[in-house]
């Protein structure tokens, strides 16, 4: 999920649930301006901070501990990757969302996109 600064959902891509998250994120960051890009540990890969710098953007990713290569962390914006847990338990408000009483992955994306637009609204 993307989630814009004031943390209210941008775009989001729903994946099985053994799969990993991180695989989408350059999809989802397309087509999206950003000036600073903040994600967790499991999105640190090479090819993910390339996509982010040729936005002209600064990824702030901590380092993932079997990293070779280090990259600096600014702890002070990273800080505020919180915003997109907030996001996330706003979202889980909604009963359907929290449940996923939905069987089908399009009727359950349906959901959450009502949800993320009554979030926007308020």
């Amino acid at each position: 999920m993307v989630v814009r600064g004031l943390g209210c959902p941008v775009r989001f891509a729903l994946t099985a649930g053994q799969k990993g998250d991180a695989p989408q994120a350059e999809t989802l960051l397309a087509d999206l301006p950003a000036a600073v890009v903040l994600a967790d540990a499991a999105y640190d890969s090479n090819r993910l901070r390339e996509a982010i710098a040729g936005k002209g953007a600064t990824a702030v990713i901590p380092n993932n501990p079997s990293r070779a290569r280090k990259y600096e962390l600014d702890t002070a914006l990273y800080t505020e990757r919180h915003l997109i847990e907030c996001c996330f338990a706003k979202l889980k408000q909604f009963r359907r969302v929290a449940t996923r009483y939905e069987k089908t992955a399009r009727n359950y994306a349906a959901v959450v996109t009502i949800a993320a637009i009554v979030l926007w609204l308020r």
